[in-house]
């Protein structure tokens, strides 16, 4: 069995392993606890050199209340909800139709679609910046949500098919062809059965989905620019004066917008994990 289990292994590796695992969560968390700490400390403290000490005076409330009141983050929040939820339920939906027509229909073309729907995945988005912005600068959609909600939608869902496709075409063929025999429309299977079926799976695809556009920092700068249509990542470097940076305020604002993706993860664990582990195990 590979990877051996922990527990078999030798007295060396065993010891080696339960000293270099909390070490490295230690060293994991260490820019974490930073970031926390410069969050509640003073301007003072802060160009007084410190920045691992215990805060000299403790501005948890007024940093914090300072983020929504000098700067724009309650609106960059909301763009990025607005942008986030529209894009997560167009994507998982649209995959979850694909995945169950791939897996479970068979016509002429179905393994070239998959390919192309395969093939997308592997290409590096960087190299779509240039004509992707034209494109939104042709149509209208320049400096809008929309620009971001409709890119974000096509480029997420090739993977999201991938992803339903090989947790859908698990399911058994009799189960499909008994609930035709009593006359269900296709429709019907879809929505009563496949959709109960795999919904560890949409659990687990919603997530990823939410964290990956929450946290998309990169089409943020090329398709939008102005504080109205900004999503929090953008929005966060926006904190940053030309002349002075106001670190305590953008340690605070970091921690305000990385708090939903964590919520919506403790929140869908259960299901996450679920979808995740889904076929993992025979029997």
């Amino acid at each position: 069995m590979f990877p051996t289990p922990i527990q078999q292994t030798s007295r060396f590796t065993q010891i080696s392993y339960k000293v270099a695992l909390p070490l490295s969560i230690l060293i994991w968390l260490l820019p974490l606890a930073a970031i926390m700490m410069t969050s509640v400390r003073s301007i003072a403290d802060i160009n007084a050199g410190n920045y691992w000490g215990w805060p000299e005076q403790w501005m948890i409330i007024e940093n914090y209340t300072e983020v929504f009141t000098r700067t724009n983050m309650g609106r960059y929040l909301l763009n990025s909800v607005m942008i986030t939820l529209p894009v997560m339920v167009f994507s998982v939906g649209l995959a979850t139709m694909a995945g169950f027509a791939l897996a479970k229909f068979k016509f002429r073309g179905r393994v070239a679609i998959f390919a192309a729907f395969i093939g997308g995945n592997f290409v590096p988005f960087q190299i779509l910046m240039i004509p992707v912005r034209d494109l939104t600068i042709q149509t209208g959609l320049y400096d809008t949500i929309w620009a971001l909600i409709i890119f974000h939608t096509a480029f997420q869902t090739g993977f999201c098919t991938l992803f339903m496709r090989n947790f859908i075409i698990g399911l058994p063929d009799e189960l499909f062809e008994s609930c035709r025999l009593e006359g269900a429309t296709e429709w019907q299977i879809f929505t009563k059965i496949v959709l109960p079926l795999v919904r560890p799976a949409l659990a687990a695809l919603s997530v990823l989905i939410f964290t990956f556009i929450w946290n998309d920092y990169f089409w943020a700068l090329v398709l939008v620019q102005s504080d109205e249509v900004r999503p929090v990542t953008a929005g966060l470097s926006a904190l940053r004066g030309q002349w002075l940076a106001s670190w305590q305020l953008i340690s605070a604002g970091s921690i305000v917008a990385a708090l939903p993706p964590v919520i919506l993860f403790f929140a869908m664990q259960r299901h996450f994990i679920a979808g995740l582990t889904l076929g993992a195990t025979k029997g």
